[in-house]
């Protein structure tokens, strides 16, 4: 099996890792130890948010959190947004790369552009699960991507 499966957003391919578990909120999560996983933005993710440039953290090292709690601010050439946690856990330590310089998301978000490490005893997907995901809900994703360009 390959190391990756790709999912085509139009003419553009999003590299799905398969090394790694996901959440349909579109992060990855990687084992780094018991109930320890590394946390980052799907290329899926990534694409659509476009050029990431600024993160602006509400939680610091050891915060609990829930599913989706808000965690933080994101800014990319598309829209400042709420960031939420992937899962519930605790945020065991925030990557300082992109603490310091987020741009790393847009250049490697499966290597160095991690988002942060939690902790948590949560169901992940697979990679083919969350291919699912991205397919059950595509038309929809294009609908309004389509509803923005018009603005």
């Amino acid at each position: 099996m390959s190391d990756e499966l790709t999912f085509m957003m139009g003419q553009f391919p999003a590299r799905i890792r398969t090394d790694r578990n996901y959440v349909a909120t579109h992060f990855w999560l990687q084992s780094i130890g018991l109930e320890l996983y590394r946390v980052g933005f799907t290329a899926y993710a990534v694409r659509l948010l476009q050029d990431v440039y600024f993160l602006d953290w509400s939680i610091s090292d050891g915060t609990m959190v829930g599913k989706k709690a808000e965690i933080g601010e994101i800014e990319s050439s598309k829209a400042l947004s709420t960031m939420y946690s992937a899962e519930a856990g605790e945020i065991v330590r925030i990557n300082p790369v992109v603490a310091a310089d987020p741009s790393a998301i847009n250049a490697d978000s499966y290597g160095e552009g991690w988002l942060y490490e939690l902790r948590t005893n949560s169901s992940l997907l697979s990679a083919a699960e969350y291919m699912d995901v991205l397919a059950a809900s595509w038309e929809k994703t294009q609908a309004i991507i389509k509803g923005q360009m018009n603005q």
